[in-house]
């Protein structure tokens, strides 16, 4: 039987993309992932949630295990809300959905807003799991380039006046990582986030702020897009999955109550009683801020460890921009390509995500390579980067 005939011609186009986790290199035994952008084991409060969910069962019986009827998963939305009015996000009635992590958040959105005839505009680089969901709505994708300060809204402000003086489609949304960027590590600054939020009421686009890593700042953060946001033009983007435990698969969209209900309406898991449940139990016996100040003090310390290593066995003209905060360090290397590369860094242990999965066009990043602190022990991310010096070294004589 030939099944595409049953598929409609938007989902056959997207079935012509790469398939989800293409990105993701198949790794050898024992091999040190550099690769891996999740938390390190020791990192997981694998024991807290254990007694959550005993002391959760013990109080609600059934009821987490029912579609709906828990307190509990009731409950998280308010802790989250009150999580995020210490950054100063204020969310009123309506205006918080949760989801099953952040990649359904953006789905979601992209799912209520874009069709074939809209356009987004995306950073570049970005977060490759969000540019395979915009890839299944639209082919009207742009992307804005990215310099050591983020998003370079000044070439967004002009990419947009032509557009518009051409009588092109102008973006339904911008989709960015202003904190912290995936893959790059970069910081958008504060007179950025401002001019995108003025650029978002000339143009009149909405702004996606993905903030997953916003909080794991070495130092103090700069006001995320949303903190800023007076008009309600920023749909912000959230997870507990950097910070707690991606396994829980919860996160969340915050914005205006006209946009949420829309999201809310194409969300048809009705929810995740069990692990939001947990969570708020989680949450309610373990203070989520000192355990963020661990997190932090503990990234800062892997970050120092890489970065150290980069300098004593990346050969030059080999750099990388310095991150302060978050989990990635993304690493230039002229003249080479890095996904070529990759099989002979993975024969010698160590894997790394190319560069090119995280552009739109991919041959602007075969240069480039993500390297993860967050997962590998200290020890083992010295040696892989070793590694990787001693497999470059040849190419930079």
């Amino acid at each position: 039987m030939k099944y595409q005939s049953f598929f409609p011609e938007n989902v056959k186009e997207a079935l012509k993309n790469n398939p989800p986790g293409a990105w993701m290199p198949v790794l050898p035994k024992e091999c040190i992932r550099l690769s891996s952008g999740f938390p390190a084991p020791d990192l997981v409060p694998a024991q807290q949630m254990r007694a959550a969910a005993a002391s959760l069962v013990e109080e609600e019986q059934d009821l987490p295990f029912h579609y709906v009827g828990s307190p509990r998963a009731a409950l998280l939305q308010q802790q989250i809300k009150q999580r995020l009015r210490k950054r100063g996000i204020d969310t009123g009635e309506g205006e918080l959905l949760i989801t099953s992590g952040a990649c359904q958040g953006i789905d979601l959105i992209a799912r209520a807003l874009l069709d074939k005839e809209a356009a987004v505009a995306v950073e570049s680089p970005t977060y490759m799991e969000a540019l395979e969901i915009f890839k299944n709505y639209t082919k009207q994708i742009m992307d804005i380039p990215i310099d050591e300060n983020g998003l370079n809204t000044e070439k967004l402000a002009a990419m947009l006046a032509e557009r518009q003086a051409a009588g092109l489609v102008l973006p339904r949304f911008v989709y960015t990582i202003p904190t912290f960027h995936n893959p790059t590590g970069t910081t958008m600054p504060l007179k950025r986030r401002k001019h995108l939020l003025e650029l978002s009421m000339q143009y009149d686009f909405l702004i996606v702020e993905d903030d997953a890593y916003g909080e794991l700042a070495f130092s103090e953060p700069v006001l995320s897009c949303k903190a800023l946001d007076q008009n309600q033009r920023v749909l912000y983007v959230g997870s507990l999955s950097k910070v707690v435990a991606p396994g829980m698969r919860i996160g969340w969209i915050a914005g205006a109550e006209a946009l949420i209900s829309a999201f809310a309406w194409f969300k048809k898991d009705l929810d995740h009683p069990f692990s939001q449940a947990t969570m708020s139990v989680y949450l309610e016996n373990n203070p989520l801020e000192e355990r963020i100040q661990m997190l932090k003090n503990r990234y800062q310390v892997r970050w120092e460890t890489m970065q150290h290593a980069l300098e004593q066995f990346l050969p030059a003209p080999i750099s990388w921009h310095m991150p302060q905060g978050g989990y990635f360090v993304w690493v230039h290397m002229p003249k080479l390509d890095t996904a070529i590369l990759l099989e002979q860094a993975l024969a010698m242990g160590v894997s790394y995500i190319p560069g090119k999965y995280f552009f739109l066009h991919q041959e602007k990043g075969t240069e480039f390579l993500r390297l993860s602190f967050s997962y590998a022990e200290e020890q083992d991310m010295v040696e892989g980067v070793r590694r990787l010096g001693e497999l470059l070294a040849p190419y930079y004589r």
